[in-house]
Protein backbone atom coordinates (compact mmCIF):
# COMPACT_ATOMS: atom_id res chain seq x y z
CA UNK A 1 0.00 0.00 0.00
CA UNK A 2 1.28 3.46 -0.92
CA UNK A 3 2.51 5.36 2.14
CA UNK A 4 4.42 8.63 2.52
CA UNK A 5 6.40 9.47 5.65
CA UNK A 6 8.56 12.40 6.69
CA UNK A 7 10.86 12.19 9.71
CA UNK A 8 9.28 8.89 10.67
CA UNK A 9 5.67 10.13 10.64
CA UNK A 10 2.94 9.83 8.04
CA UNK A 11 2.64 13.10 6.13
CA UNK A 12 -1.08 13.22 6.94
CA UNK A 13 -0.87 12.29 10.63
CA UNK A 14 -3.68 13.97 12.54
CA UNK A 15 -5.49 15.13 9.39
CA UNK A 16 -9.02 14.28 8.34
CA UNK A 17 -9.92 13.83 4.69
CA UNK A 18 -13.13 13.21 2.85
CA UNK A 19 -13.40 11.96 -0.72
CA UNK A 20 -16.19 11.72 -3.25
CA UNK A 21 -16.09 8.80 -5.64
CA UNK A 22 -14.17 6.81 -3.06
CA UNK A 23 -15.49 3.28 -3.53
CA UNK A 24 -13.32 2.20 -6.47
CA UNK A 25 -10.55 3.10 -8.86
CA UNK A 26 -8.65 6.32 -8.28
CA UNK A 27 -10.77 7.36 -5.31
CA UNK A 28 -10.23 4.11 -3.44
CA UNK A 29 -6.49 4.26 -4.13
CA UNK A 30 -6.31 7.81 -2.79
CA UNK A 31 -8.28 6.83 0.31
CA UNK A 32 -5.94 3.91 0.96
CA UNK A 33 -2.85 6.09 0.56
CA UNK A 34 -4.29 8.72 2.90
CA UNK A 35 -5.11 6.16 5.60
CA UNK A 36 -1.66 4.57 5.27
CA UNK A 37 -0.08 8.02 5.65
CA UNK A 38 -1.91 8.77 8.89
CA UNK A 39 -5.21 10.40 7.93
CA UNK A 40 -8.72 9.75 9.14
CA UNK A 41 -10.86 9.31 6.02
CA UNK A 42 -14.53 9.33 5.06
CA UNK A 43 -15.37 8.13 1.55
CA UNK A 44 -18.63 8.64 -0.29
CA UNK A 45 -20.36 7.37 -3.41
CA UNK A 46 -23.91 6.46 -4.34
CA UNK A 47 -23.79 2.78 -3.34
CA UNK A 48 -23.41 1.92 0.34
CA UNK A 49 -22.45 -1.71 -0.28
CA UNK A 50 -19.56 -0.69 -2.53
CA UNK A 51 -18.38 1.83 0.06
CA UNK A 52 -18.46 -0.73 2.85
CA UNK A 53 -16.51 -3.22 0.74
CA UNK A 54 -13.87 -0.59 -0.06
CA UNK A 55 -13.58 0.45 3.59
CA UNK A 56 -13.19 -3.15 4.70
CA UNK A 57 -10.43 -3.67 2.13
CA UNK A 58 -8.58 -0.48 3.12
CA UNK A 59 -8.95 -0.83 6.91
CA UNK A 60 -7.73 1.72 9.45
CA UNK A 61 -9.50 4.94 10.41
CA UNK A 62 -12.03 5.06 7.59
CA UNK A 63 -15.77 5.60 7.52
CA UNK A 64 -18.39 5.75 4.77
CA UNK A 65 -21.31 7.97 3.79
CA UNK A 66 -23.59 7.19 0.84
CA UNK A 67 -24.23 10.38 -1.15
CA UNK A 68 -24.78 11.61 -4.68
CA UNK A 69 -21.89 13.80 -5.75
CA UNK A 70 -24.08 16.47 -7.33
CA UNK A 71 -26.50 16.88 -4.41
CA UNK A 72 -25.82 20.00 -2.26
CA UNK A 73 -27.84 18.66 0.68
CA UNK A 74 -25.87 15.41 0.64
CA UNK A 75 -22.61 17.37 0.54
CA UNK A 76 -23.61 19.43 3.56
CA UNK A 77 -24.73 16.36 5.50
CA UNK A 78 -21.60 14.37 4.67
CA UNK A 79 -19.19 17.14 5.60
CA UNK A 80 -21.10 17.66 8.85
CA UNK A 81 -20.82 13.93 9.55
CA UNK A 82 -17.08 14.11 8.85
CA UNK A 83 -16.60 16.92 11.37
CA UNK A 84 -18.78 15.13 13.92
CA UNK A 85 -16.99 11.81 13.48
CA UNK A 86 -13.39 13.03 13.39
CA UNK A 87 -13.53 16.64 14.61
CA UNK A 88 -12.26 18.22 11.39
CA UNK A 89 -12.39 18.31 7.60
CA UNK A 90 -8.85 19.28 6.62
CA UNK A 91 -8.73 17.75 3.14
CA UNK A 92 -11.40 17.47 0.47
CA UNK A 93 -10.91 15.36 -2.65
CA UNK A 94 -13.54 15.90 -5.34
CA UNK A 95 -13.01 12.72 -7.32
CA UNK A 96 -16.49 11.61 -8.40
CA UNK A 97 -17.09 11.74 -12.14
CA UNK A 98 -19.41 10.41 -14.81
CA UNK A 99 -19.34 10.07 -18.57
CA UNK A 100 -22.73 8.84 -19.79
CA UNK A 101 -22.19 9.85 -23.44
CA UNK A 102 -19.57 9.10 -26.06
CA UNK A 103 -19.81 10.65 -29.49
CA UNK A 104 -19.81 14.04 -31.21
CA UNK A 105 -20.55 16.86 -28.78
CA UNK A 106 -23.18 18.26 -31.12
CA UNK A 107 -25.19 15.06 -30.77
CA UNK A 108 -25.63 14.89 -27.00
CA UNK A 109 -29.11 15.02 -25.47
CA UNK A 110 -29.75 17.49 -22.68
CA UNK A 111 -30.45 14.94 -19.91
CA UNK A 112 -27.01 13.37 -20.31
CA UNK A 113 -25.39 16.78 -20.75
CA UNK A 114 -26.98 17.99 -17.51
CA UNK A 115 -25.97 14.81 -15.66
CA UNK A 116 -22.35 15.22 -16.74
CA UNK A 117 -22.25 18.83 -15.57
CA UNK A 118 -24.05 18.00 -12.33
CA UNK A 119 -21.52 15.42 -11.20
CA UNK A 120 -18.30 16.66 -12.80
CA UNK A 121 -18.62 20.41 -12.28
CA UNK A 122 -21.44 21.33 -9.91
CA UNK A 123 -20.39 18.54 -7.55
CA UNK A 124 -16.89 19.87 -6.83
CA UNK A 125 -18.29 23.33 -6.21
CA UNK A 126 -21.03 22.30 -3.76
CA UNK A 127 -18.71 19.96 -1.82
CA UNK A 128 -16.10 22.71 -1.58
CA UNK A 129 -18.75 25.14 -0.39
CA UNK A 130 -19.86 22.67 2.27
CA UNK A 131 -16.30 21.97 3.48
CA UNK A 132 -15.42 25.65 3.50
CA UNK A 133 -18.49 26.63 5.48
CA UNK A 134 -18.23 23.77 7.99
CA UNK A 135 -14.48 23.84 8.63
CA UNK A 136 -11.99 25.34 6.21
CA UNK A 137 -13.04 28.98 6.44
CA UNK A 138 -11.90 29.04 10.08
CA UNK A 139 -9.23 26.34 10.13
CA UNK A 140 -7.78 26.18 6.61
CA UNK A 141 -7.36 23.10 4.47
CA UNK A 142 -6.58 21.62 1.09
CA UNK A 143 -8.94 20.86 -1.79
CA UNK A 144 -8.00 18.52 -4.64
CA UNK A 145 -10.16 18.25 -7.76
CA UNK A 146 -9.71 15.29 -10.08
CA UNK A 147 -9.76 16.75 -13.59
CA UNK A 148 -8.22 15.07 -16.67
CA UNK A 149 -5.74 15.71 -19.43
CA UNK A 150 -8.89 15.81 -21.52
CA UNK A 151 -9.46 19.22 -19.97
CA UNK A 152 -6.20 20.34 -21.60
CA UNK A 153 -6.68 18.76 -25.02
CA UNK A 154 -9.27 17.87 -27.66
CA UNK A 155 -10.58 14.33 -28.11
CA UNK A 156 -13.28 13.57 -30.67
CA UNK A 157 -15.65 11.27 -28.76
CA UNK A 158 -15.62 12.61 -25.18
CA UNK A 159 -15.99 16.33 -25.80
CA UNK A 160 -18.67 16.91 -23.19
CA UNK A 161 -16.72 15.08 -20.48
CA UNK A 162 -13.60 17.01 -21.41
CA UNK A 163 -15.49 20.30 -21.39
CA UNK A 164 -16.48 19.69 -17.77
CA UNK A 165 -12.88 18.88 -16.90
CA UNK A 166 -11.60 22.05 -18.60
CA UNK A 167 -14.14 24.03 -16.59
CA UNK A 168 -13.07 22.21 -13.42
CA UNK A 169 -9.47 23.26 -14.02
CA UNK A 170 -10.62 26.87 -14.34
CA UNK A 171 -12.81 26.52 -11.23
CA UNK A 172 -9.75 25.23 -9.37
CA UNK A 173 -7.77 28.34 -10.26
CA UNK A 174 -10.67 30.64 -9.36
CA UNK A 175 -11.23 29.04 -5.96
CA UNK A 176 -7.49 29.06 -5.26
CA UNK A 177 -7.40 32.81 -5.86
CA UNK A 178 -10.44 33.39 -3.66
CA UNK A 179 -9.81 31.03 -0.73
CA UNK A 180 -6.14 31.69 -0.01
CA UNK A 181 -4.16 31.99 2.12
CA UNK A 182 -5.91 29.53 4.41
CA UNK A 183 -7.17 27.07 1.81
CA UNK A 184 -5.11 25.63 -1.03
CA UNK A 185 -6.99 24.39 -4.12
CA UNK A 186 -5.29 22.26 -6.77
CA UNK A 187 -6.30 19.75 -9.40
CA UNK A 188 -4.98 16.51 -10.83
CA UNK A 189 -5.05 15.81 -14.57
CA UNK A 190 -4.67 12.05 -15.05
CA UNK A 191 -4.07 10.47 -18.40
CA UNK A 192 -5.54 7.08 -19.25
CA UNK A 193 -5.73 5.13 -15.99
CA UNK A 194 -6.90 1.53 -15.72
CA UNK A 195 -10.20 2.18 -13.96
CA UNK A 196 -13.75 0.94 -14.52
CA UNK A 197 -14.76 4.35 -15.91
CA UNK A 198 -12.20 4.02 -18.72
CA UNK A 199 -12.37 0.24 -19.10
CA UNK A 200 -13.82 0.25 -22.62
CA UNK A 201 -10.90 2.34 -23.86
CA UNK A 202 -7.99 0.62 -22.15
CA UNK A 203 -9.29 -2.87 -22.86
CA UNK A 204 -9.71 -2.16 -26.56
CA UNK A 205 -6.75 0.09 -27.27
CA UNK A 206 -4.60 0.12 -24.15
CA UNK A 207 -1.54 -1.55 -25.65
CA UNK A 208 -1.53 0.78 -28.63
CA UNK A 209 -1.92 3.87 -26.43
CA UNK A 210 0.80 2.73 -24.02
CA UNK A 211 3.23 2.15 -26.90
CA UNK A 212 2.92 5.83 -27.83
CA UNK A 213 3.74 7.13 -24.34
CA UNK A 214 7.27 8.03 -23.24
CA UNK A 215 6.84 5.81 -20.16
CA UNK A 216 5.33 2.97 -22.25
CA UNK A 217 2.54 2.04 -19.85
CA UNK A 218 -0.91 3.11 -18.83
CA UNK A 219 -1.57 4.62 -15.44
CA UNK A 220 -2.60 2.72 -12.35
CA UNK A 221 -4.83 4.24 -9.63
CA UNK A 222 -1.80 4.26 -7.30
CA UNK A 223 -0.01 6.65 -9.68
CA UNK A 224 -2.73 9.22 -9.11
CA UNK A 225 -2.88 8.48 -5.39
CA UNK A 226 0.78 9.41 -5.02
CA UNK A 227 0.17 12.79 -6.64
CA UNK A 228 -2.90 13.38 -4.46
CA UNK A 229 -0.91 12.53 -1.35
CA UNK A 230 1.66 15.17 -2.27
CA UNK A 231 -0.99 17.85 -2.90
CA UNK A 232 -2.84 17.02 0.34
CA UNK A 233 0.28 17.23 2.50
CA UNK A 234 2.41 20.12 3.71
CA UNK A 235 5.02 19.07 1.17
CA UNK A 236 2.99 21.20 -1.26
CA UNK A 237 2.33 24.05 1.17
CA UNK A 238 3.36 26.72 -1.38
CA UNK A 239 1.34 25.28 -4.26
CA UNK A 240 -2.17 26.45 -5.10
CA UNK A 241 -4.15 26.93 -8.29
CA UNK A 242 -2.00 24.31 -9.99
CA UNK A 243 -3.00 21.41 -12.23
CA UNK A 244 -0.64 18.48 -11.76
CA UNK A 245 -0.52 16.38 -14.93
CA UNK A 246 -0.02 12.66 -14.27
CA UNK A 247 -0.18 11.05 -17.70
CA UNK A 248 2.96 9.06 -18.50
CA UNK A 249 3.95 11.79 -20.94
CA UNK A 250 0.78 11.72 -23.07
CA UNK A 251 0.52 15.48 -23.49
CA UNK A 252 4.13 16.01 -24.50
CA UNK A 253 4.02 13.09 -26.94
CA UNK A 254 0.81 14.15 -28.63
CA UNK A 255 -0.91 10.94 -27.52
CA UNK A 256 -3.67 12.84 -25.72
Amino acid sequence: MLKLELNGQGVLDGKTARLTGGSRGIGKAIAAAFVASGANVIISSRKLDALEAAAAEIGGDIDVFAAHAGDPDAATACVAATVERFGACDILVNNAATNPYMGPTIGIDLPRYDKTLEVNLRGPLVWTQAAHQAWMADHGGAVINTASIGGLSIEPTIGVYNTTKAALIHLTKTLASELGPGVRVNSLAPGLVKTDLARALWESAGDQIAAGLPLRRLGEPSDIAGAALFLASDLSSWITGHTLVVDGGALISGAA
